[in-house]
């Protein structure tokens, strides 16, 4: 059974960071290109960042490039997303996916739970 768990959300001032980690239960997590995605209360998803079944290739939104970074580690089932320079515009649940592409998002993705980032002095 695939699992992703999501943690390291929280509370964070305006200009601030934070890291959050995906745990994935999968035997096949080196074979899928992984992202995270997130969802703003009254908004759409919005699919932020992807990162290639090697690590190699990385694909980034407009509102997040430059202050985001996503990594993977394959040997620990991890994929992690680094964030800085917070606004408040980036409140929002979390997700981490299993893609089954790195570009195009897919009705067969795979979600966590999510996990909830809220920017605010």
């Amino acid at each position: 059974q695939v699992q992703l768990v999501e943690s390291g959300g929280g509370l964070v001032e305006p200009g601030g960071s934070l890291r959050l980690t995906c745990v994935v239960t999968d035997q096949m997590f080196s074979a899928y290109a992984m992202g995270w995605s997130r969802q703003a209360p009254g908004k759409e998803r919005e699919s932020l960042a992807s990162i290639s079944q090697n690590g190699l290739r990385t694909n980034y939104a407009d509102s997040v490039r430059g202050r985001f970074t996503i990594s993977r580690d394959n040997a620990k089932n991890t994929v992690d997303l680094y964030m800085s320079s917070l606004k408040p515009e980036d409140t929002a649940v979390y997700y981490c996916v299993r893609r089954n592409s790195l570009t195009v998002p897919s009705d067969n993705d795979y979600w966590g739970q999510g996990t909830q980032v809220t920017v605010s002095s």
